[in-house]
């Protein structure tokens, strides 16, 4: 037998989650030596290492990593079946249970809170999970693919709709709505494009990139934060402008004024990012369709 029972997936992703068999085996009311049987097995069924043990605790391997994340997936949807089972047998239409949502900070902000309202006031019963994950590297599609979430909102390659992030298989994407970009300065400045640059981490160059070049106009960044909320507050003081996404300035203080940068700006798409399986979850198919309702956000620039 090569199935690992579903006993077997909660061990293994309680290792990975604690970094520890002691840890892990607290944690689920067991000794660790059980534990640590329970991983062996695993790695018999499964003919690979999973986990590296040493002085610093457990870490997954490559090939632990995977499995972890496969477990994680499995459970929620062995979770999922017994709540759409039994909602099923009461001839109910409300939905149950955790639903896992990971998103950029903008898009937590101001695109997801009246979503998830109308999505909640339909399904009391559903018990939304929002995480900030910041969109850089693997960002909301890796916890996706890494099973720590049902559904994330990404930022989608414009060309392909399919996520910006270094490629990760078996991965459903879906596009929401493409964005403007707008430049940001203080208000009353006479020649805010002679301001010095402010840019942040996530801001989406890969999307903006030929537009980008072709401005001899803007200079290279002087200050250089981690965080959107933080470039437009040094932008209210006077620091400099930055070019941004409609989305994030839809959060702008008082004191940063909008200007269009053109009749052809550059712009970003957002998107949703889950997994086929988890497509097919009524709750996630109820979130996707709140998402599709929602319009481009405007800007009075």
């Amino acid at each position: 037998m090569t199935d690992l029972a579903p006993h077997e997936l909660r061990i293994l992703v309680a290792v990975d989650r604690d970094r520890s068999f002691t840890a892990a085996a607290t944690a689920l009311g067991m000794s660790q030596s059980a534990v640590s049987h329970a991983v062996r097995g695993c790695e018999r069924k499964l003919g690979a290492v999973l986990f590296e043990r040493g002085r610093h605790g457990a870490r997954a391997t490559p090939a632990g990593a995977q499995a972890v994340a496969h477990a994680r997936q499995i459970l929620h949807l062995l979770a999922t079946l017994a709540a759409e089972t039994r909602s099923a047998a009461r001839e109910a239409a409300d939905l149950t249970g955790p639903l896992r949502i990971v998103a950029f900070r903008s898009a937590a902000a101001h695109l997801l809170p009246a979503v998830l309202a109308r999505l909640t006031a339909r399904h009391p019963g559903l018990e939304p999970e929002l995480r900030i994950v910041r969109e850089i590297g693997r960002g909301t599609a890796g916890e996706v693919a890494d099973g720590r979430a049902e559904l994330g909102i990404a930022t989608l390659d414009a060309a392909t709709g399919q996520t910006s992030s270094p490629a990760l298989p078996g991965l459903l994407a879906g596009r929401l709505f493409t964005e403007p970009y707008a430049l940001a300065h203080p208000e009353g400045h006479a020649l805010p494009r002679t301001l010095p640059l402010v840019d942040w981490d996530e801001n989406c160059g890969s999307y903006t990139r030929d537009w980008w070049r072709s401005q001899d106009w803007i200079p290279a960044a002087t200050v250089y934060v981690e965080d959107d909320t933080v470039t437009l507050s040094l932008v209210a003081q006077g620091l400099g402008m930055s070019i941004m996404p409609a989305l994030t300035l839809l959060g702008a203080p008082p004191g940063v004024a909008i200007t269009a940068l053109g009749p052809q700006p550059p712009t970003r798409t957002v998107g949703y990012v889950t997994t086929p399986a988890l497509a097919r979850t009524a709750a996630v198919r109820e979130l996707i369709r709140e998402l599709r309702s929602v319009p481009a956000p405007v800007l009075s620039v």
